[in-house]
């Protein structure tokens, strides 16, 4: 682990969840259904049926789980708060009975010397809001500006990091575009507006949230890919820069003020919902960006197929986690070093990364999850490669803290560094998360050093 000896000092250690991944108690304190309660209760969208309505109890069993970051060693904490606790209408009123939640939570994290690092959505639409039109009405966008004020009003002054959205590419094409996510549309003519609305509505968000906290320090978390042809064919290189435009380039250019890429505008053919200053408001400027990688993609042309018309070629003979995913850490690094150059990104964080397994418990109690463990080392490993080259990396946060449910995969497919026995409730540190522990502690016993200024070569 040489690589990490070239991280900052200041270097952040911590753990991500979800919402709805965790929590559970879906129909408590005043909390509404969402868009993921709906999907998930639908015979046939989900793996075993199963849905998030328990999930891993969080909402009970959080002073549990934070004893468990407290024993991990981590100095920070990315959650989502779930917007139908906050405004089961998904407008006004507040529904204070939610707020006081992640208020406790907040508390008790800064109690233990853990930054709170909240993001505003995390997928769970409320479904009053779908019902009227959803993500493809524009007035989603400003309800969503309502909700990140009266949060960050609560908040803000303990809460000093913000995410808005997380992954909008997938809540826009996984959901609305191939319906494997919730609310389960596969329509592009409502996926494209969707897409807009929700860059739309970051960018409302970022700037209620500045108006709340001046001194928050305000990202978006954008999951991203490395993109290869599966053959030096130039149909098979054509298709990958179309499906760099549909996974990266889409979500990366607008936020930076380069506008939405023209050849995907013309591959979808369809008019997006633009207004005078939109393009202003969506690239308001950002503190930091947060990456979310796990996998490359190997691309080949699909001209039968649906947009962008290319598809995933998962290869053969590659380490893969149980979901198919090719496992290359050198990824990681190549996207990182693609935000800081291409887009100049101030300040990045690596705000998810993992790798799902078949985990269990053995006989002597404990979890051996020596994937994990390897997939870890490797990718933070990348992580010093990445700083090395002048990449501003200002923290890692594994995914997740805790096995939960993985959307359409349901409870199968475990990513927690603590693995979790739905049915007792009962957690267990795995080998990869003492690992972890490890790992930070041994930076923190370093001599201090800062980022090296590097070449992003």
């Amino acid at each position: 682990m040489n690589d990490l000896s070239v991280l900052p000092t200041s270097f952040t250690w911590g753990v991500a969840t979800s919402a709805y991944q965790i929590e559970g108690a879906v129909s408590e304190d005043g909390r509404s259904p969402s868009i993921w309660d709906t999907f998930s209760h639908t015979p046939g969208k989900v793996a075993g049926g199963d849905t998030g309505d328990v999930a891993c109890d969080h909402y009970h069993r959080w002073p549990e789980d934070l004893g468990i970051m407290k024993e991990l060693g981590v100095d920070a904490y990315r959650f989502s708060i779930a917007w139908p606790r906050i405004m089961p209408d998904g407008a006004g009123p507040v529904n204070q009975a939610g707020l006081a939640y992640y208020d406790r939570l907040v508390d008790a994290l800064l109690g233990a010397g853990i930054t709170p690092f909240p993001t505003l959505y995390h997928w769970d639409l409320p479904q009053a809001l779908q019902d009227r039109g959803g993500w493809a009405s524009r007035e989603t966008a400003s309800r969503f500006a309502d909700y990140a004020a009266a949060v960050s009003g609560l908040l803000g002054d303990r809460v000093k990091d913000w995410g808005t959205l997380n992954e909008p590419r997938c809540a826009a094409w996984i959901g609305n575009l191939e319906g494997r996510h919730a609310p389960g549309l596969a329509d592009i003519d409502v996926a494209v507006p969707v897409s807009y609305h929700l860059l739309l509505a970051h960018g409302l968000a970022a700037q209620a949230l500045r108006a709340a906290v001046p001194d928050a320090r305000i990202g978006i978390i954008n999951v991203m890919h490395t993109c290869e042809p599966a053959t030096d064919r130039s149909e098979d290189i054509e298709a990958t820069t179309r499906y760099d435009g549909h996974v990266n380039r889409w979500w990366l250019d607008p936020i930076h003020g380069r506008g939405f890429p023209a050849d995907m505008r013309e591959i979808y053919r369809v008019a997006l919902p633009e207004q005078p200053g939109d393009a202003e408001t969506i690239a308001t400027p950002l503190d930091w960006e947060g990456v979310n990688y796990y996998s490359p993609t190997i691309i080949s042309d699909d001209p039968g197929g649906g947009v962008p018309y290319a598809r995933e070629t998962p290869p053969d003979g590659v380490p893969q986690t149980m979901l198919r995913w090719e496992i290359r850490a050198a990824g990681l690094e190549q996207v990182l070093v693609r935000v800081a150059t291409e887009y100049g990104a101030r300040s990045l964080y690596v705000t998810e990364n993992g790798s799902a397994w078949a985990d269990h418990i053995t006989p002597d109690g404990q979890v051996h999850d020596q994937g994990r463990v390897r997939y870890l080392e490797e990718h933070l490993a990348a992580c010093g490669r990445a700083v090395a080259r002048g990449v501003p990396l200002a923290g890692y946060f594994a995914w997740s803290l805790l096995d939960n449910f993985e959307w359409d995969y349901g409870y199968d497919a475990r990513f927690g560094l603590v693995y979790v026995d739905y049915e007792s409730q009962r957690r267990t540190v795995k080998d990869s998360g003492r690992r972890y522990a490890d790992i930070i502690t041994s930076h923190r016993q370093r001599p201090a050093v800062t980022a090296p200024d590097g070449d992003l070569g």
